[in-house]
């Protein structure tokens, strides 16, 4: 559940842009190891090979474009949406810059897997100071309303089509993609609840993590089970 920009902004803040420059950081790590990376990411390179533009431009333009199928869609951009947009396309290319290339295959599993290991951390800081969804978050959420179809369905058919996509475009797919689809969810659900932000109403990481659910934050975490006083009040 997204809160209000005025609560409690110097705790937020802070932890909001935190996780967003980790989050770019780990992709700009995933993008260096060369053995695979997210669907997005293998449209962005895929992309980056066709154009002039850089990684992080390319991701910033997509959020852009995929915040206008927002509109038929009735979803809302929010503070984080925006800073999703921006903090992830500058933090990526910083990343890409320091990080050297043509890395040994024992640097760049290192790479791999520090890469996915900061990805599933950075959304759960980022997700948990509940600033509202990025714009492929809500995508994902406002089509699964429109259609009444499964957040999960809608998510993996998106993501199978973006991958496909940026594949044939000369994106990298490897054991990277599969690590990135296998462990970030749970990353993310171990992650969450130290850095989730509750509010007055009291809610926990179940609110939190809704706001996360689609490709920004990788496969959404699970929610505990809820005692049968939780769900009766």
């Amino acid at each position: 559940m997204c809160l209000p920009l005025g609560e409690q902004p110097q705790r937020r803040l802070p932890q909001l842009f935190l996780g967003l420059a980790l989050y770019g950081f780990s992709l700009s790590l995933m993008v260096r190891a060369s053995l695979g990376v997210n669907p997005w990411s293998v449209l962005y390179e895929g992309l980056e090979h066709r154009t002039s533009l850089s990684f992080g431009t390319i991701s910033a333009v997509l959020g852009v474009l995929v915040l206008l199928l927002w509109i038929p869609l009735k979803q809302r951009p929010t503070f984080g949406t925006v800073a999703n947009i921006v903090v992830l396309a500058y933090s990526s290319d910083l990343g890409l810059a320091l990080l050297p290339q043509h890395l040994g295959l024992p640097v760049r599993a290192g790479l791999l897997v520090g890469g996915v290991l900061l990805n599933g951390l950075s959304v759960a800081v980022y997700v948990g100071a509940r600033f509202g969804p990025g714009p492929r978050d809500g995508l994902m959420t406002g089509a699964s309303t429109a259609t009444g179809r499964s957040l999960r369905l809608v998510r993996t058919l998106v993501e199978l089509t973006v991958l496909a996509v940026g594949w044939l475009l000369g994106g990298s797919v490897g054991v990277g993609t599969v690590l990135y689809a296998v462990a970030v969810g749970p990353l993310t659900q171990f992650f969450l609840p130290w850095f989730v932000y509750r509010s007055g109403a009291g809610r926990g990481p179940e609110g939190a993590a809704s706001e996360g659910a689609g490709a920004d934050a990788g496969p959404p975490p699970r929610s505990r089970p809820r005692a049968r006083s939780e769900v009766e009040a």
